[in-house]
């Protein structure tokens, strides 16, 4: 049953007979351009199509007046994604054209939906306030959601990373690079094709970017499971990536940190960057390092391994992972990292006998414990917080939160140091 909130048409929604081919114009962006001429000559249709032309492969969702709307293709697959009801606009006429929307603040209940079903969304906003506006309303993208990039709750996993991923594949090695642009968490790695395999297994990104003509090979190296977005060649230039990354980080090299000599992993992370920008992400401050994944820090499992001794997701409904059993955090950054200790097993006993001394020292003082734990508490999800004051997206109550959190912060810090633990 469609949805009641969401704007159906009172014109009829049988189906029409099908156009003659001298009224379709078509571009050459893919089969959701085949569109009634007629409809596009009409000034509203004209700025849709226009705006749907930057971003071909999106789902754009169209503000007009209280109601996000969409057209053609479009519509079709938010109608069935979303279950509301597809209407038509110009019912029955030369102009006719597939029509779903629902209310704009009903945004945050179905964006996470699209999103969730492996779509990119384009959101196009209203410009000028209506009454002020001669003639029409100007409109434009005010941002691009990826499954790989967003910062919006309702389309995240608090207890997950969400990460976006991009390969390159060079003569002799290929480079992988993660970024989770709700924490400003960023790494770079390259290897063999079998070592990327394994990093994609256990980081599982929402997204994977490579290059167009690198399509089969990625598919033939990792599959066709991922959900992935190719972009042309020249974003994968050594120059272009190096130049993007000390722009950003406005530094003259990358040796600070430690990843100048991953040739391959650099122009990743540098085609990571050019698709924040892309995707109208600019506001990145909160990205300050790029960290370097070394192969001989972890146990690397493969993807037989992970699923076989379920550590992260179980094989059969019902289940329980490991990570179910394990994960008693507190806060949802603790999660994320635990999450992260389990898929990537340590091999240097220096680093293994630090944590378990931690450990020990938390059960052997009860009284401790129990503190650190009420410190814990208030402190919530402090790097998204910290991420959404970065790129001027936090609300008042999210002000409140970050205030308490780093209130409890100084007597975490007090009682941990008068404690001995490292």
């Amino acid at each position: 049953m469609a949805n009641p909130k969401v704007r159906a048409s009172a014109l009829s929604t049988a189906p029409a007979p099908a156009a003659p081919a001298s009224k379709f114009a078509i571009k050459s962006l893919g089969p959701d351009h085949i569109k009634p001429a007629a409809v596009a000559d009409t000034p509203l249709m004209r700025q849709y199509y226009q705006l749907k032309t930057e971003h071909p492969g999106a789902v754009l969702l169209f503000r007009v007046g209280d109601f996000y709307e969409t057209f053609g293709e479009d519509a079709v697959t938010a109608a069935r994604i979303l279950d509301i009801t597809l209407t038509k606009r110009g019912a029955g006429t030369a102009s006719e054209v597939a029509l779903a929307g629902f209310p704009h603040h009903a945004l945050d209940t179905y964006l996470p939906k699209l999103v969730r079903a492996g779509q990119r969304v384009a959101i196009c906003d209203q410009l000028e306030d209506p009454k002020m506006a001669k003639g029409l309303v100007k409109r434009g993208i005010t941002e691009l959601v990826t499954p790989g990039v967003s910062l919006h709750d309702n389309t995240l996993e608090r207890r997950q990373n969400n990460y976006l991923a991009a390969v390159h594949f060079g003569k002799t090695e290929a480079g992988i690079s993660f970024l989770d642009i709700s924490t400003g968490e960023f790494l770079a790695a390259q290897g063999t094709p079998d070592y990327l395999g394994k990093l994609l297994q256990n980081f599982r990104p929402a997204e994977v970017l490579f290059c167009k003509r690198s399509r089969s090979e990625f598919e033939g190296h990792f599959g066709p499971d991922f959900c992935t977005y190719a972009l042309d060649e020249w974003v994968f230039g050594q120059d272009y990536a190096h130049d993007t990354l000390t722009r950003h980080f406005r530094t003259t090299s990358l040796k600070g940190f430690g990843v100048d000599n991953l040739k391959e992993g650099v122009i990743a992370a540098g085609c990571i960057l050019h698709y924040l920008a892309e995707t109208k992400h600019t506001d990145i401050q909160h990205v300050a390092s790029l960290g370097r994944l070394e192969e001989d820090k972890y146990v690397w499992l493969d993807r037989f391994t992970v699923r076989n001794l379920e550590l992260v997701q179980a094989q059969h409904p019902g289940g329980v992972p490991l990570i179910d059993i394990l994960d008693q955090t507190i806060t949802p950054m603790g999660a994320r990292l635990l999450r992260k200790w389990v898929v990537l097993p340590l091999k240097e006993v220096s680093q293994i006998q630090r944590r378990l001394d931690t450990v020990a020292a938390l059960v052997a003082d009860p009284e401790l414990l129990e503190e650190v734990q009420s410190q814990l508490r208030p402190i919530n999800d402090l790097e998204r917080l910290i991420s959404k004051v970065a790129v001027r997206r936090v609300n008042p109550r999210e002000l409140l939160q970050l205030a308490r959190a780093l209130e409890s912060i100084g007597p975490l810090r007090t009682k941990l140091a008068a404690s001995g633990i490292r």
